[in-house]
């Protein structure tokens, strides 16, 4: 049977792992030839051989989000390799917990730099691409921290605003190109989100949040992903929502 997806190319960034990692063996199984992208070789490989065992095909490369050159040089080289690119899943993020009095400035750099410019870089150096097609899907991973403000993660929250704010000004932008923007906001999700929080006393209460919950897992996020980039081309599902049963904000 043909793959939704079939004949399409897709770019994932932050694939090494999680929910990017996911989201590439979902949108592969169903017939998407995907570029993955994040700084971890290793990883990277790894996925794509997984990938291709299973009948599909993956294009492993490797780039830091956060450098404009590099994901320039990574669409250029997805497009070059594989001929058009069709979707784009700014997947790639990081989340540092703590006060604000207690932060450090320099891991708020790292969160805006990546969650915020990353974001932007990728969507600005695929869009000519996806005008001159006359297609193309831009699909942005938020948070419910872009929706709630709470104690303790105001860095965060501000750059999934953010990634909500860009969203919808970029659908408002692109609609008529016949571009679709997707935002999607998962609650809490089983990944290596905890083991980047430097701050103690965060990690502790984000930790003691988890075990209270049967959390999501990345597939489960992968699978609303695969669902807003398999609709109709007339259908633009703008924002998903989703949150483990048992978590209550």
């Amino acid at each position: 049977m043909a793959g939704k997806l079939d004949g399409k190319v897709a770019v994932i960034t932050g694939a090494s792992s999680g929910i990017g990692a996911a989201t590439a063996i979902a949108l592969a199984a169903e017939g998407a030839q995907v570029a993955i992208a994040a700084r971890r070789s290793d990883r990277l490989n790894e996925l794509a051989q997984k990938i291709e065992a299973a009948g599909g095909k993956a294009l492993p490369v490797v780039a830091d989000i956060t450098d404009e050159n590099q994901v320039n040089e990574l669409i250029q080289k997805v497009q070059a390799t594989l001929g058009r690119i069709d979707i784009l899943v700014n997947n790639a993020g990081i989340g540092g917990l703590g006060t604000i009095e207690g932060g450090n400035p320099a891991d708020w750099r790292d969160q805006f730099d990546l969650n915020v410019l990353g974001l932007l870089y990728a969507t600005h150096a695929v869009l000519p691409i996806f005008k001159a097609q006359g297609v193309g899907h831009v699909v942005n991973l938020s948070s419910v921290a872009g929706r709630t403000a709470r104690a303790g993660v105001g860095v965060y929250n501000a750059t999934k605003w953010g990634v909500n704010a860009i969203s919808e000004a970029l659908r408002q932008e692109v609609h008529k190109d016949n571009i679709r923007v997707t935002i999607i906001e998962p609650g809490l999700v089983a990944t290596e989100f905890i083991d980047n929080i430097k701050d103690p006393v965060a990690k502790q209460n984000i930790e003691a949040r988890f075990k209270a919950i049967v959390p999501l897992q990345p597939e489960d996020i992968a699978g609303a992903i695969a669902y807003a980039v398999t609709q109709p081309p007339h259908v633009n599902v703008n924002e998903i929502l989703i949150r483990p049963t048992l978590q209550e904000n």
